[in-house]
């Protein structure tokens, strides 16, 4: 259960609510929402199975933000523009350019990935996605 106390709030990953992800099973998990940020975008992708997809390949043109990736727990993949970067559990990725093709696939089942984004220089406006009502 969360634990809310006027200046502070604590919640584990496994008390936050998730939406199915990029792939059948991946927990998304709407970090942002569960906390009402209102400064930067973050959230939560678990996996199930080897090989779930975390994030699908996508790039950040249409909203501008730059994003940072971190595997928490597990082991995955980054893909960057086509090239595949191993990524052991403490492993950040920063992609800077909105650009750039991004996205990530767990190598072993329960891998967790954190990204945060924003644009960079500008107030955060969460995308439509990221706006809808928590689930459950």
């Amino acid at each position: 259960m969360p634990d809310v106390h006027a200046s502070y709030k604590v919640v584990h990953i496994d008390d936050m609510p998730f939406e199915e992800g990029s792939s059948p099973g991946t927990q998304w998990k709407p970090v942002r929402r569960v906390f009402d940020i209102g400064s930067f975008g973050t959230a939560l992708a678990r996996a199930t199975e080897a090989g779930d997809t975390l994030t699908h390949d996508h790039d950040e043109v249409e909203t501008r933000h730059e994003e940072l990736f971190l595997i928490v727990s597990g082991h995955a993949t980054y893909r960057v523009d086509g090239e595949e970067i191993d990524a052991p559990a403490g492993t950040f990725l920063y992609v800077p350019d909105p650009a750039t093709v991004r996205g990530v696939v767990a190598v072993d089942a329960g891998t967790t990935m954190l990204v945060i984004g924003g644009e960079p220089g500008a107030p955060y406006t969460p995308s439509d996605w990221d706006t809808v009502p928590l689930p459950g």
